[in-house]
């Protein structure tokens, strides 16, 4: 069985990871540290002046103020589906501050097929703070499509690129709940055909993941 050279395209995805991790994405900012054994959900904050939650046939507005451990954020049985080959507990991205921002990674190359899945938690300072980024990352991110049912607001979007000659399909799925965004990235090739997995595959596993993430988070679906 003749061994498969990492092609560029693999090279090429693993930097923008590595960028991200150095310089942290928005509201970023302290030392890293690793996620606390067994936490998975983050904690809801009473908004002042409340001594508990209102009853109400809608659903009631909550403020978060820390993000939840991503790696527990998708189960293991969804792992494997989504990146097979991979090891389920992931491998958490240091941040300079997790109380805001959070991010693990699961990627395996299997035979000739190779996946990736990102999945980030993100606490902004507010709702309309939370708002603003969402709609300013779904305006770059044309082309996609609402998700009904995803948190207070739910996008998906999938691209193909091609490079030397190598297709690569990546979807990404965007949620807001409150204060919190929640960013799932997910995208595969297939380095012996050269070609990438259907759009339907992408799209439905980055909504799987998505729905995942944004249950641990607390509130949504």
């Amino acid at each position: 069985m003749r061994s498969l050279p990492l092609p560029l395209a693999l090279t090429a995805r693993l930097t923008p990871v590595a960028v991200l991790a150095c310089a942290g994405w928005a509201l970023t900012s302290g030392p890293a540290a690793p996620p606390a054994a067994g936490q998975s959900v983050a904690a809801p904050r009473t908004p002042a002046g409340s001594s508990s939650p209102t009853p109400s046939s809608t659903a009631v507005s909550r403020d978060y103020s820390s993000a939840p451990a991503p790696c527990g954020s998708v189960p293991a049985a969804t792992v494997k589906v989504l990146v097979p080959g991979a090891k389920t507990a992931g491998r958490e991205i240091p941040s300079t501050d997790t109380k805001v921002r959070r991010t693990c990674s699961w990627n395996a190359l299997k035979g000739y097929d190779y996946r990736w899945l990102d999945v980030s938690f993100e606490i902004a300072g507010s709702p309309e703070e939370a708002k603003r980024e969402y709609d300013q990352r779904v305006a770059e991110k044309s082309g996609g499509g609402a998700v009904p049912g995803l948190g207070d607001a739910g996008y998906s979007v999938v691209n193909l690129t091609t490079e030397d000659k190598q297709e690569t399909r990546e979807g990404v799925v965007m949620a807001r709940i409150s204060n919190a965004l929640v960013v799932v990235t997910y995208n595969g090739s297939d380095f012996e055909t050269r070609k990438a997995p259907g759009t339907d595959e992408i799209n439905k596993g980055a909504i799987r993941a998505a729905k995942s993430a944004v249950g641990a988070l607390g509130g949504g679906q």
